[in-house]
């Protein structure tokens, strides 16, 4: 594989296989493109480093997804249409992608995207809203509030720094209820049993909202893509391209 420059250089990219490009993947947050190393072997692909993540430098305001399907749909148009895979984070971003911009988007596969929630965001618990309150007015240090974010947060949460931290508290607050509706293309959803990152239950709601979505989910498979989840994802691209 190679580094390729996309979108006037805005856009690094793991070049797999030749030229052009049929496939473009869209990795997982913090993750990068060479997740797609061996996924998508043999193929003529590009797994694209979002910005903020691996090679590519975090964007310079709070971006949330619609400004990454932006960026994405920047970098492939001179490709042409492409099949457009996304995992977890990834896959929010195809999800607008292809809702936006049909006209790029021969097809879309999907693996443990956060959608869907099905309950609502429980309310932090009380003694933190009122640390966050006796921060803002000064009562209580910077770092201490840190130090209780981080008890309070995500393992992503807290390897987050700077604006990308800012960047995934937007994202995961987003909604894509009309960005389902708008698909168009071909979709297939191939979901870990046992994925509790995207629950599998909540993919399942989010497959019926895409309009002829092809659901799959691989038995004893979580939320990464480990060789057994990954076979089942390049089985549905190599669907997608046929």
């Amino acid at each position: 594989m190679a580094i390729q420059a996309l979108a006037d250089g805005r856009v690094l990219a793991e070049r797999i296989g030749g030229s052009p490009a049929r496939v473009v993947a869209l990795h997982g947050w913090g993750r990068t493109g060479a997740d797609f190393s061996g996924l998508l072997a043999g193929l003529d692909a590009l797994a694209i480093h979002l910005p903020g993540f691996g090679p590519a430098g975090a964007p310079d305001a709070v971006w949330g997804t619609e400004d990454y399907a932006r960026l994405v749909a920047d970098a492939i148009e001179p490709l042409g249409p492409v099949v457009v895979v996304g995992h977890s984070f990834g896959g929010r971003v195809a999800v607008r992608l292809a809702a936006a911009r049909p006209e790029l988007v021969t097809a879309l596969v999907l693996t443990g995207a956060p959608l869907v929630r099905l309950a609502p965001a429980s309310k932090p618990q009380l003694s933190y809203r009122i640390a966050k309150a006796l921060n803002r007015i000064g009562l209580i240090p910077d770092s201490v509030m840190e130090a209780r974010r981080k008890k309070a947060g995500s393992a992503d949460y807290n390897a987050a720094h700077g604006i990308m931290r800012d960047i995934m508290v937007k994202t995961v607050n987003e909604n894509y209820d009309d960005d389902l509706a708008r698909i168009t293309a071909p979709t297939w959803m191939v979901w870990g049993e046992s994925d509790t990152a995207a629950p599998t239950a909540a993919g399942r709601v989010a497959a019926e909202r895409i309009r002829g979505a092809r659901w799959t989910v691989v038995s004893g498979e979580a939320h990464l893509l480990t060789p057994a989840l990954g076979a089942a994802v390049r089985a549905a691209v190599d669907e997608a391209l046929a």
